[in-house]
């Protein structure tokens, strides 16, 4: 009796995610068909998880705390061409992906970055905002590239991502994503993407602290010798 296995799908989305509940609610039943999904879960206690699995999504358990971290197990875990992160809070639409993973797919891009477009005021306060263009400023400093934003969303080939060997494991993780793959010679462009109001709390700048150890981890990333 022969058997056959699922097949491997061609994209997987990675969501890192530390007690995302009402997030996922709203994001997992948006996953274009044929998208695997891949919770990376940090240590959730609101049954994040659960949900996850409930939309037939893959959880992987991260005990190592930080973005990073999860992003890092995810792709680990993943086994499928081209991988997308996303954050997990519903802040993105996925239904908006094939914006993102479209130029990969095409060979037209090696990264493609999710520029945010707030939808309001709301979904981005001002001193994130300051924030982060004086982050993307320092970047396209550093690298010569034209980017407006470094966002929660973008899609790169797998194993071109694990040849990086990123090392950043807290919230330097985007920054050191673009760095390297600029100092690696990668074509990366930018695609732009709807921001909306996340659900819930940020773990990373929902506090002055947070947003100070997200931008001292991001600065770190960027000023690492090429």
């Amino acid at each position: 009796m022969s058997t056959s296995s699922a097949p491997v799908p061609r994209i997987e989305l990675i969501l890192p995610c530390l007690d995302e509940a009402e997030g996922l609610r709203w994001l997992l039943p948006r996953v274009p068909a044929g998208i695997g999904v891949i919770v990376a879960d940090n240590g959730s206690r609101d049954g994040s998880g659960a949900i996850a699995r409930d939309h037939g999504g893959t959880v992987v358990g991260v005990p190592e705390r930080g973005y990073g971290a999860a992003c890092h197990a995810g792709l680990l875990a993943a086994t499928a061409e081209v991988v997308v992160v996303m954050d997990a809070d519903g802040s993105c639409d996925p239904a908006e992906l094939d914006r993102v993973v479209r130029p990969v797919l095409d060979d037209a891009a090696d990264l493609v970055i999710g520029a945010r477009r707030p939808v309001s005021r709301h979904a981005q306060p001002w001193r994130l905002r300051l924030a982060n263009r004086a982050l993307a400023a320092r970047i396209n400093a550093r690298t010569g590239l034209g980017l407006h934003d470094l966002g929660p969303v973008r899609a790169a080939r797998r194993h071109s991502l694990l040849g990086l060997d990123l090392r950043d494991r807290r919230s330097g993780y985007p920054a050191e994503t673009v760095v390297r793959a600029s100092d690696a010679g990668w074509r990366i462009a930018e695609a732009w993407v709807t921001y909306r109001v996340r659900h819930g709390r940020s773990k990373v700048t929902g506090t002055p602290l947070g947003a100070w150890r997200a931008v001292r981890d991001m600065t770190a990333a960027i000023d690492q010798p090429a």
